[in-house]
């Protein structure tokens, strides 16, 4: 999260350090060893992620950061002292200049980890040139930053571990401040991006141990604009993430878990101007729905330094909120709780996903009370939820136990190692806990997905089958949910819908525009589009504010025949508890029951009548 990285004097390693407990500092045995006994790839269900047996693998994970660059942006490169803390990585993972790749591994598995998040940069994948000879590791001795990455990848693959492609940056640098890089298209187009993803995606597709695409860090405001959630246009983080996850699923790589976090920063740092820090908000009131519905994963990220409306800079950019390292522990919950949590905590609704806290960290340095309590309470939170994490960074450099002494592992020129479990790190106690803490294991009994459509701005959602089809409504907006779910509520105003089941895809489809298939005369005075027998409603399009078609697929069984009419024109009409969740907030909605089938939609072409929704016609 290392916000306007130029001003964060917070970052020092200096003081004294605590003895780990002996009882733990004598544990060496790692909690998880080359941890083999998995099969990808890897998908979700509910609140958890599973493997391809259907068993919770829970990611225990650290970022092995220098792929993205280490170069802060200004003084040569082949200076290291113009790299973060001196830790010059040359594009590739950092330390292997220093220690053998296997060493590395070895170390990562000691800790108890079962998975990397292994950053790249836009730069580095096109860099055609060779990487300087890495002393440690002559076997990667001529090879481009690119193909020193696959090495990494296989090894790591190799030995168990899971590896989630993280693109950090475009151009290779430090990250987070205002470099350029703010945003997936601040330094180049969109179709790059995208078309680097793709690109990767295809790259490791054969390895079902690479499981999953990071799509971009810490989306945060450039110097002149914000990035947006849900708003249509070049910076809106929820269109582009879903845009590409779609392409890398339907065109690359389908067995890919998609990772999408929260916006990072909007807003100038100025005492009395809005800013803050969004994170994962949004997605209550708008969430993805990917072509894959069991394939998303929310991310956020959280460092004691920074806070829900601190940027985390000291001196210029500095404000008077509250970091936080200053927030009592239950102020702490809570704000966790809303910032990002929820997403994993309230099952049942079209924002449900498994949550990855894909950095946090401190630094072994660290004396001030403040910092080792919010160390120490969040990792408390995480193993509490039984949250996967990752934490930031796994790999640095250190001289005689000095250095930025944020890592879990550290290596001297000499290959020398210090890590948070040597007995001289005050972090590791609270390190032990977390990698050993309960969690769930096992089968993961298949859950209810739901899924939001959002036609607010274009053609948004579409499923596998569909996006594979012609157009079977020209010229209108168009939302259809994933192939093994049905319609079961739309909003009266706003476009909105709500998708569920876990159902066969439909054999066939069928765009009704007309009263063709009405068999009743179940709105009297109204409109009426209706699927033939045996179909149900997958989709809609509209056109402006107004209703234009429904999408209908063919039930794999048959359906009944007999239903109600449901209407929401002058409020809501949903079920009790509102399964699903809020999924157009402001406007009346209508949802069928459990147990029903959407097969027919009504709207009233009165004068003054804007032709939006107003029933359903439920069937069981």
């Amino acid at each position: 999260m290392r916000l306007l990285g130029a001003l964060f004097a917070v970052l020092v390693a200096v003081g004294v350090t605590v003895p780990l407990p002996a009882a733990v500092a004598e544990s060496r045995a790692p909690a998880v060893a080359d941890p083999s006994g998995w099969v990808g790839p890897l998908s979700t269900r509910g609140r958890y992620i599973v493997d391809a047996a259907g068993n919770r693998f829970k990611l225990k994970s650290a970022n092995w950061h220098g792929g993205s660059g280490t170069w802060t942006g200004s003084g040569d490169k082949g200076d290291p002292a113009n790299h973060h803390a001196g830790e010059m990585a040359y594009q590739t993972p950092l330390g292997l200049d220093r220690v053998p790749l296997d060493t590395v591994l070895d170390g990562l598995a000691e800790l108890g980890l079962n998975s990397v998040r292994l950053q790249f940069s836009g730069e580095m994948i096109h860099d055609p040139a060779a990487v300087p000879d890495l002393p440690a590791n002559p076997q990667l001795h001529g090879l481009t930053p690119l193909e020193v990455y696959d090495r990494v990848v296989d090894r790591l693959t190799a030995r168990g571990f899971a590896v989630i492609l993280n693109n950090h940056t475009t151009t290779s640098r430090w990250c987070c401040g205002l470099d350029g890089n703010e945003r997936w298209n601040t330094a180049q187009t969109e179709q790059q991006w995208q078309d680097d993803w793709l690109f990767m995606a295809r790259r490791y597709a054969a390895n079902k141990r690479v499981v999953g695409a990071d799509l971009y860090n810490e989306v945060r405001r450039n110097a002149l604009e914000d990035p947006d959630w849900g708003q249509g246009g070049d910076a809106d983080w929820q269109r582009a993430s879903q845009q590409v996850a779609d392409r890398i699923l339907a065109e690359a790589n389908p067995d890919l878990l998609i990772i999408v976090e929260g916006i990072n920063w909007t807003g100038l740092p100025v005492d009395g101007l809005p800013h803050g820090r969004p994170t994962l908000e949004p997605a209550r009131t708008l969430s993805h729905t990917l072509v894959e519905s069991d394939k998303l994963v929310y991310s956020a990220h959280f460092y004691g330094y920074t806070g829900p409306n601190h940027s985390g800079a000291t001196g210029v950019g500095e404000t008077h909120d509250p970091r936080y390292r200053d927030l009592s522990p239950s102020e702490l919950r809570d704000v966790l709780y809303r910032q990002a949590f929820f997403v994993s905590a309230e099952t049942g609704k079209h924002y449900t996903a498994p949550l990855w806290i894909s950095e946090f960290g401190e630094s072994r340095g660290t004396t001030d009370a403040a910092s080792r309590a919010w160390f120490e309470n969040f990792v408390g939170y995480l193993a509490e939820t039984d949250t996967d994490f990752a934490y930031w960074p796994a790999v640095g450099f250190h001289t005689d136990g000095k250095g930025d002494g944020w890592s879990l592992l550290a290596w001297d020129t000499a290959g020398k190692r210090i890590d948070v479990l040597d007995g001289t790190d005050w972090r590791g106690p609270a390190w032990h806990r977390l990698v050993t803490a309960p969690a769930r294991t096992g089968q993961v009994p298949a859950a209810e997905h739901w899924s939001m459509l959002n036609l607010d701005h274009a053609d948004f959602d579409a499923s596998l089958a569909v996006r594979a089809k012609p157009d079977w409504d020209q010229g209108a907006r168009k939302g259809v949910c994933p192939d093994r779910q049905r319609l079961t509520g739309l909003a009266h105003t706003g476009n909105r819908g709500l998708c569920s089941g876990t159902l066969p895809a439909p054999a066939e489809y069928t765009a009704v525009h007309d009263e063709t298939y009405v068999d009743s005369d179940w709105a009297a005075g109204y409109t009426k589009v209706q699927c033939p027998a045996e179909h149900a409603v997958v989709g809609y399009s509209v056109r402006g504010a107004a209703l234009s078609a429904v999408l209908c697929g063919r039930s794999a069984t048959p359906l009944g025949h007999t239903g109600r009419t449901l209407w929401f024109d002058r409020g809501d009409n949903r079920p009790a508890g509102e399964p699903g969740g809020e999924f157009a907030t402001g406007n009346h909605k209508g949802q069928c029951a459990p147990g029903e089938y959407v097969a027919g939609v009504a709207y009233t072409t009165r004068a003054g009548s804007l032709e939006t929704p107003d029933a359903l016609l439920c069937r069981s």
